[in-house]
């Protein structure tokens, strides 16, 4: 599909709803603000909800946390706005038990319900009868033990003494512990009872306590309007720290101290943030440590981020991650991709912010390292994704209809999609295209971008706007076709050209403890291990290892580096650190690298299959979705 400005009414999939209150805007988005939550529809493959018929406003949720059972049970209340022949408001669900749907807050009467055909990945749809004036619906429901969002954590798989539970929402799995309209393009507010017991603390993605309650109940408030993929809950022996006005940390006692040093900083960065793009909109910014087993970098919950702690290297090396969280704060949160094929109007545009924010507070040649590493990394991704038949997915406009949203977690979203705004910068202007930027998340603010949406807007407000024409062939190689563009913007980094110069020092005979490395960052120190040769001896190993210390390095994007190094060449010294890495640590962005080189061999397959039954029961759904298919089919 190619982008036409001529045609772009035919290309934006709007729903039918109008209504009161809406204003549309002249690009085929309606603008939306916490006090207007109206939107316009679009056609989403990944919920089984009709929005256009009927669509959640607000949600009230009473929940009880029982670690026993490990499940969560209680009322899912859910406002509607409708249409007058609306007969069913259909949700989404997955491994839920319901019990009894009822009409009105206080549950005046009991309205028909049906789940529909079971779907592997979506679930199943929860279809309720609707009365001429129903506007308010409570679903009295539990989730399952194996609910996919929920990790439940037993004392010795934490930092303390106590369990621990977090969820993992994101692309469609919020429907395993809430029924509700799972789609990003559908925002609604809400506000939570919940009850823990008595020595935790729960958060939410929304107004939080600091300090445990006595009796174990919580309340919480969202007044903006979120998507369900940023619901969040955790709950935990946790305690908070302050940083600034705005910012805090949360973590067990046994990490706080670590961790509200690595985020010092934190401030300083929504500081930098708020200069370039306008006003932070989400009240406050904190950060949540999670246990070791939470799946991703970072995940981008509204007013509390949850992040990894494998960002904690005990020198603010790290801290980029949570410079792209905090980015989300805009971009994804405040304009949401209306459907998970938009995915890159999420990612591409925060990685983008993301490299603004650690220029802005560390300079220039800094965020150039973390550029060259991305372009590297993209441009060995889309190599492979093509050689493997997967060409289609490396557009940035995808097609995942019919296939798990999770298939959409690549670098091309993050990466492609940042240079091709990085190529919108440079081919229009710094100035000009932040002052786009600016206007595009204040005008746009708590609604949905579809990527045709978004063309238009770019074309008017940006090109148009500074009298320039839209260049609609390059706009449709970079969103619509395979690869990488040749207008993709090349970039290069003066201090790594200076670790190249090491690098061929110690290939020349200079000892490795005789090189200048003094100064080195770890994304020098990441792009010398990514560039040493495939093939080493162990004597070369050994030396290597003495001198720097990787097998023991606290930073785990050079030690994933570095393990992937040791597989290919049996430096076997390293194994021990390899397991306990692998059973203590559940990002998938390490697991996947480290498990695939283990399986390059075929006493790699054997240690892969080995390790992975023992660290498989402390690994969240979203990596064993991955990596069960990964080592599984190797028998």
């Amino acid at each position: 599909m190619f982008f036409n400005l001529r045609n772009i009414a035919t290309l934006l999939a709007a729903a039918t709803l109008i209504m009161a209150g809406c204003a549309e805007s002249e690009t085929g988005q309606q603008s939306e603000t916490p006090e207007n939550n109206d939107m316009m529809l679009t056609k989403d493959p990944h919920t089984f909800a009709r929005p256009e018929e009927a669509v959640m406003k607000h949600l009230d949720l009473n929940l009880t946390v029982d670690f026993a059972s490990k499940s969560l049970s209680g009322i899912a209340g859910i406002e509607i706005s409708r249409t007058e022949d609306a007969k069913q408001l259909i949700l989404d669900t997955k491994g839920l038990s319901i019990n009894e749907v009822l009409e009105g807050k206080t549950g005046e009467e009991s309205l028909k319900y049906s789940l529909g055909e079971k779907n592997d990945y979506m679930g199943q749809a929860l279809v309720i009868e609707l009365n001429d004036d129903t506007d308010y619906v409570r679903v009295d429901y539990s989730t399952s033990p194996e609910a996919e969002a929920l990790q439940w954590l037993e004392p010795v798989q934490t930092a303390g003494d106590q369990p621990f539970l977090f969820t993992q929402s994101q692309a469609i799995l919020a429907r395993s512990w809430i029924p509700l309209q799972d789609s990003p393009g559908i925002r609604f507010t809400y506000s939570a009872n919940v009850q823990v017991p008595e020595n935790l603390l729960a958060l939410m993605s929304a107004e939080n306590p600091t300090e445990k309650s006595a009796d174990g109940t919580y309340n919480f408030k969202m007044k903006q309007p979120i998507p369900a993929y940023l619901m969040a809950l955790s709950v935990g022996d946790l305690v908070f720290e302050p940083l600034g006005e705005k910012t805090g940390v949360y973590a067990e006692p046994a990490t706080i101290e670590k961790a509200a040093y690595e985020f010092a900083e934190l401030d300083e960065m929504l500081e930098a943030a708020e200069s370039l793009y306008g006003s932070y909109r989400w009240d406050r910014y904190d950060l949540l440590v999670l246990p070791p087993s939470f799946p991703f970098g970072g995940m981008e919950n509204p007013r509390l981020t949850f992040v990894t702690p494998t960002i904690l290297a005990g020198d603010r090396s790290l801290t980029s991650l949570v410079a792209h969280e905090l980015a989300h704060s805009w971009s994804g949160n405040l304009v949401t991709n209306a459907t998970w094929n938009d995915f890159w109007l999420n990612e591409g545009f925060t990685v983008y912010f993301e490299n603004r924010i650690m220029e802005e507070v560390f300079g220039r040649d800094y965020s150039e390292m973390l550029a060259t590493l991305a372009q590297k990394d993209l441009k060995g991704e889309v190599k492979k994704m093509i050689a493997d038949g997967n060409g289609a997915d490396t557009k940035l406009k995808l097609d995942l209809e019919g296939r798990n949203p999770d298939d959409g977690v690549t670098s091309i979203a993050y990466d492609k999609g940042y240079f091709f705004l990085r190529y919108l910068e440079e081919t229009v202007g710094r100035k000009e295209f932040d002052a786009f930027l600016t206007e595009y998340f204040n005008s746009n603010a708590f609604s949905t971008m579809t990527t045709e949406g978004f063309l238009a807007y770019l074309s008017e407000n940006l090109y148009e706007a500074n009298g320039l024409e839209p260049d609609t062939a390059v706009f449709n190689a970079w969103i619509y076709r395979e690869g990488l563009p040749a207008s993709m913007p090349e970039v290069e980094s003066t201090r790594f050209a200076q670790v190249d110069e090491a690098l061929t020092a110690w290939q020349n005979g200079t000892p490795a403890s005789e090189l200048d490395t003094a100064n080195w960052s770890s994304h020098e120190w990441l792009h010398f291990v990514r560039e040493l040769p495939d093939d080493l001896d162990t004597t070369k190993l050994e030396e290597l290892d003495e001198a720097f210390g990787f097998t023991s390095t606290g930073n785990s994007e050079v030690l994933t580096a570095w393990l992937v190094l040791t597989i290919k060449n049996d430096y076997t010294s390293a194994y021990n650190r390899l397991e306990e890495f692998l059973i203590n640590t559940g990002r998938r962005k390490f697991l996947v690298p480290i498990y695939g080189a283990m399986l390059e061999t075929q006493k790699g397959k054997e240690m892969a299959k080995e390790i992975y039954r023992k660290a498989r029961p402390n690994y969240h759904f979203v990596s064993t979705n991955t990596l069960d298919k990964m080592i599984m089919e190797q028998g």
